[in-house]
């Protein structure tokens, strides 16, 4: 094989794994923004179906996740901004 062959070939790897790296980087973000706007939610109700399997009653977790996710539609639907930053953020306590 010639240099120039080997390079171009080294270049081609390169931009794949580039390329591949944003995709991954793009995923991650989306997760972690996913994940902070519904994550009490899915943390009540994986609670709640944990208590179901045990045999417990979990009236009061499904009851949490449903206050939780009406609390997660509201918060979806305001207008944020960096003037309204940290009070978007702190929104979905509550539960355990």
């Amino acid at each position: 094989m010639k240099i120039s062959q080997i390079r171009r070939k080294n270049k081609q790897l390169g931009q794949g794994m580039t390329e591949y790296i944003i995709i991954v980087a793009l995923i991650a973000v989306s997760a972690i923004g996913v994940y902070s706007l519904f994550g009490q939610t899915l943390r009540n109700q994986t609670a709640g179906l944990a208590k179901e399997m045990s045999g417990q009653d979990a009236a009061t977790n499904i009851s949490t996740a449903q206050t939780n996710a009406t609390n997660a539609t509201d918060n979806a639907n305001k207008t944020k901004n960096m003037g309204t930053y940290n009070d978007s953020n702190n929104v979905g306590g509550g539960g355990n």
